[in-house]
C-alpha cells in the first residue's frame, strides 16, 4: 500500500510553489476580511433585545434552512470523489479511508462554516442584552454542533440503511417543528420563545456541552464508518455531484432538474396498472401520465402542502401583508403546478416524438394544464388560508383567489416547460445593478413573466387588503382565463406551423 500511496502523491501534480502558497494566503485574508466585517456587523447588533414579532419566523426560516442543508447533503452523498478517483480508487484494495480521508474534511470544513452562520443567525433573532461572549460562543458551538452532527448522520447515512431512515426522520420532523413555530409564534408559543430569549446565558453554555459532545461521538463514528461505505453509493454520489457541477458550469438548471427526475427513476421497479377509460380522447390519455407521476411520489405532495405555511412566515416577518409575503405565494403557487409538467419539459426536448403522437397540439396544451391548475389552486387556497389564520389577511374569503390565479400560473408552467436551454451566446445586458447576462435572465423570466401578468389583479390586492377581495376576485378570474386562453391559442398557431 505504501508504494501505491506514494505514486498518488507524486502524480497528483506540480509541487506548490511561494506564488501557489500566496495565492491562498491571499485568497484566505480576502475571505477573513469580507467575511469579518459581516461577522462584525452581526454581532454589533445583538446587544439589541430580542425583537418578538420577527422571534417566530426566524427560528422558523433557520429550522427549514436546517432541514434543506441535511436534504441537500443526503441528495448530493455526501463522501464524494472526483470522476477519476471515483472511476478506480474506489474499487482498488487501497484503505476506503485514506482515499475519502480529503472529501470528509472538505465536509468537515463546509460543516462547521455552515454551523457558524446558523447560530449567529439564532442569537440575532434572540439577541443578547448581557453576557455576549458567553452567548456567542454558545450559538456557535451549538450551530457547528448542529450542522456537524448532522453532516456525520449523513455519511452514516450513505453507509447503513437504518441511518438513512434516521436521517428521513430527523428532516421530517425539522421541517415539522419550523411549520409548528410558524403556526404557533404569537400567543402562548410567543411568550415560550420570550422565555427562550430571556434564560440566564449560563443555561445556553450548559446546552452547548451534550450538543458539542454528541457532534464528536457522531463525526467519529462517521469518520471510522468511511472504511465501511459501499462502493456503489460512492460511484454514484459522485456520478450525481459530477452531473450538479456539469450543470453549475453551464449555467443550465434545466439540464439539473433532468438530472434529479432520472436519478429519482433509475432502478425503480413500477408496477403497472391500467389507465382509466378516457372516450377516446387521445389528449387526456398522454396527458394522464403526469397524474400517475405525482401519484408516484406522495413525498413531494406532502412537502408542498407542508411548504404552504411559508407565505404566513413571510408574513409575519414583514410585519403584515407587503410585496414579500405575496411574491412568496406566487413563487409557491408557480411551483405547484411546475411540478406536474414533466410531459410537456419531454415534448419540448424531443419534438419530432410529440409529432409521431399525431395529437392537436392545442388540445394536449388544454389537457395537460388541468392538473397544474389543480395543484396551484389547492396549494394557493391553502397558504391564503394560513395568511387569513396568521391575522395578515381579513374582511372576506380570500382564499378564493387561489382557484382564481391557478389558469394563469398552469399557463405560465408549460411556458417554463417549453424552454429551450441557456442561450449563452446572448450579449452582456448593463443594467443599474450590474452587468447581466442576457441568456440566464431571459431563461429565468420565461414563464414568470406570464405569471405575474396573469396574476396582478391578486398581487395588487394582496398588497393593500383594505378591502374584501369581491370586485379583485372577479377581475382576477378574468384576467387568469384570458392568460390561459391566449397561451392556449399561440399553441396552436404554433403546432400548425411547425407542421407546415
Amino acid at each position: 500500500m505504501n508504494p501505491a500511496r506514494a505514486y498518488l502523491r507524486s502524480r497528483r501534480g506540480r509541487p506548490m510553489t511561494w506564488s501557489d502558497r500566496y495565492a491562498m494566503a491571499f485568497g484566505a485574508g480576502l475571505a477573513v476580511v469580507v467575511v469579518g466585517q459581516w461577522a462584525a456587523t452581526a454581532v454589533r447588533g445583538l446587544a439589541i433585545g430580542v425583537d418578538a414579532a420577527g422571534l417566530g419566523p426566524v427560528l422558523a426560516l433557520a429550522a427549514v434552512s436546517y432541514a434543506g442543508y441535511l436534504a441537500v447533503a443526503r441528495a448530493l452523498g455526501p463522501v464524494v470523489l472526483p470522476a477519476a478517483d471515483a472511476a478506480w480508487l474506489v474499487l482498488s484494495p487501497l484503505p476506503r479511508r485514506s482515499v475519502l480521508g480529503r472529501s470528509a474534511a472538505v465536509l468537515l470544513v463546509l460543516a462547521l462554516g455552515g454551523g457558524a452562520a446558523l447560530g449567529l443567525a439564532v442569537l440575532s433573532a434572540f439577541g443578547a442584552p448581557d453576557g455576549l461572549i458567553l452567548r456567542l460562543a454558545a450559538a456557535l458551538v451549538l450551530g457547528a454542533g448542529a450542522t456537524v452532527g448532522g453532516m456525520a448522520v449523513a455519511v452514516l447515512a450513505q453507509a447503513s440503511h437504518s441511518w438513512d431512515v434516521l436521517l428521513q426522520v430527523v428532516i421530517a420532523g425539522t421541517v415539522l417543528a419550523a411549520v409548528l413555530v410558524a403556526v404557533l409564534g404569537g400567543g402562548a408559543g410567543r411568550q415560550a420563545l420570550l422565555a427562550v430569549a430571556g434564560a440566564p446565558a449560563a443555561a445556553a453554555v450548559a446546552a452547548a456541552g451534550p450538543v458539542a459532545a454528541v457532534a464528536c461521538a457522531l463525526a467519529h463514528r462517521a469518520w471510522t464508518t468511511l472504511d465501511r461505505i459501499p462502493a456503489r453509493a460512492i460511484l454514484g454520489s459522485s456520478a450525481r455531484t459530477g452531473r450538479v457541477a456539469s450543470a453549475a458550469v453551464t449555467m443550465d438548471p434545466g439540464a439539473l432538474t433532468w438530472a434529479v427526475e432520472d436519478e429519482h427513476w433509475r432502478g425503480r421497479v413500477l408496477g403497472s396498472r391500467p389507465w382509466p377509460r378516457l372516450a377516446g380522447r387521445k389528449a387526456l390519455a398522454l396527458a394522464w401520465q403526469d397524474w400517475r407521476r405525482i401519484g408516484r411520489r406522495p413525498g413531494r405532495l406532502a412537502v408542498l402542502a407542508g411548504a404552504a405555511v411559508l407565505p404566513a412566515v413571510a408574513a409575519q416577518a414583514a410585519g403584515g401583508m407587503s410585496a414579500m409575503p405575496a411574491g412568496v405565494l406566487l413563487a409557491g403557487t408557480l411551483a405547484a403546478a411546475a411540478m406536474c409538467t414533466t410531459g410537456a419539459r419531454r415534448d419540448a426536448a424531443d419534438p419530432a416524438l410529440a409529432r409521431l403522437l399525431a395529437v392537436d397540439r392545442r388540445a394536449l396544451a388544454a389537457a395537460r394544464a388541468l392538473l397544474p391548475a389543480l395543484l396551484a389552486a389547492a396549494w394557493s387556497a391553502l397558504a391564503l388560508a394560513g395568511l387569513a389564520a396568521a391575522g395578515a389577511l381579513s374582511g372576506g374569503a380570500w382564499w378564493l383567489l387561489g382557484p382564481a390565479t391557478a389558469p394563469a400560473c398552469a399557463a405560465a408552467s408549460l411556458r417554463m416547460a417549453g424552454r429551450p436551454p441557456v442561450d449563452h451566446s446572448l450579449p452582456v445586458i448593463d443594467t443599474p445593478v450590474g452587468a447581466l447576462p442576457a441568456g440566464p435572465l431571459i431563461w429565468a423570466v420565461t414563464g414568470a413573466d406570464l405569471a405575474l401578468l396573469g396574476c396582478l389583479p391578486a398581487l395588487v390586492a394582496l398588497t393593500a387588503p383594505a378591502s374584501p377581495p369581491g370586485s379583485s376576485l372577479i377581475v382576477q378570474a378574468l384576467t387568469a382565463a384570458a392568460v390561459l386562453t391566449a397561451f392556449l391559442l399561440r399553441q396552436g398557431r404554433s403546432g400548425r406551423e411547425s407542421a407546415t
